[in-house]
């Protein structure tokens, strides 16, 4: 049995990303430990019900504990905490914040959330992104990308459905159309506020095959629990020919003359 199985008795989403093993290790730690606290201090309260009842001391100790066991229990659980933050936390923060993957293999996208939805723009075959601007969004233009700028002519979006290869990183631009948003893809222990106006970026590498759901982890408005999305992890060829049939035919319609 690992520390993290905890984490499955607990009903939580299996693991499908690279760095989510370290996120369930740390998180089973945080469990056994709550858990350790939760019985210990049960088994306390049972103690001290039972000890210190009424018909059993009718008149109070006005002088309170005198020994030193609670001090030495506090200071233990400070220091089983600042392990968990110092020694788990930080570096695995540290390495989502500024490790950032650079290898040619590397899925850039954008996801952009509004009340209630979530559009996911692809770059096409030349695999760069155009630039966006929250002041260009329109009917027409539902992610506001730049139609001037050559690096988006091709590229493509799908509204509702994040479609990635397996075992290729990815790198998301967050961003908002409206109110704040918040994209949290549970599988991939992967979470990232979409703020208006506010570009902000979040990366994983998907290690397993599946569909699972894409939640809104920030209240939005009234519509907040049906704005789901959905992910959808294929094997790379797969998704290859998806991605060229889609650069393609975004590319025809971007090609074709203006009304």
């Amino acid at each position: 049995m690992s520390v993290s199985d905890i984490n499955h008795w607990f009903g939580i989403t299996q693991n499908a990303s690279e760095h989510g093993g370290l996120v369930d290790h740390m998180l089973g730690f945080v469990h056994w430990f709550m858990l350790f606290l939760f019985i210990g201090w049960s088994i306390f309260l049972i103690i001290a019900f039972t000890k210190f009842r009424q018909s059993k001391s009718p008149k109070a100790d006005y002088h309170g504990v005198r020994g030193h066991a609670s001090t030495h229990i506090e200071i233990g659980v400070v220091i089983v905490e600042a392990i968990l933050l110092l020694g788990f936390a930080f570096p695995l923060w540290s390495r989502q914040a500024d490790d950032y993957p650079t290898s040619p293999d590397t899925i850039k996208m954008r996801a952009l959330g509004e009340k209630f939805l979530w559009n996911f723009q692809y770059p096409g075959d030349d695999l760069m992104l155009s630039s966006w601007d929250p002041r260009q969004v329109s009917a027409a233009n539902q992610v506001g990308r730049d139609l001037q700028d050559p690096n988006g002519k091709d590229d493509f979006v799908n509204p509702g459905t994040m479609k990635l290869p397996v075992n290729r990183p990815v790198i998301v631009d967050v961003a908002s159309k409206d109110v704040i948003h918040n994209l949290a893809i549970v599988p991939m222990r992967a979470a990232q506020d979409a703020c208006p106006g506010v570009k902000a970026h979040m990366w994983f590498k998907p290690v397993r095959t599946g569909t699972w759901d894409i939640i809104c982890g920030q209240l939005c408005g009234p519509g907040h629990a049906q704005m789901k999305a959905v992910l959808e992890v294929v094997e790379g060829p797969e998704f290859d020919e998806w991605a060229k049939e889609m650069s393609t035919a975004a590319a025809a319609k971007s090609a074709e003359p203006a009304k």
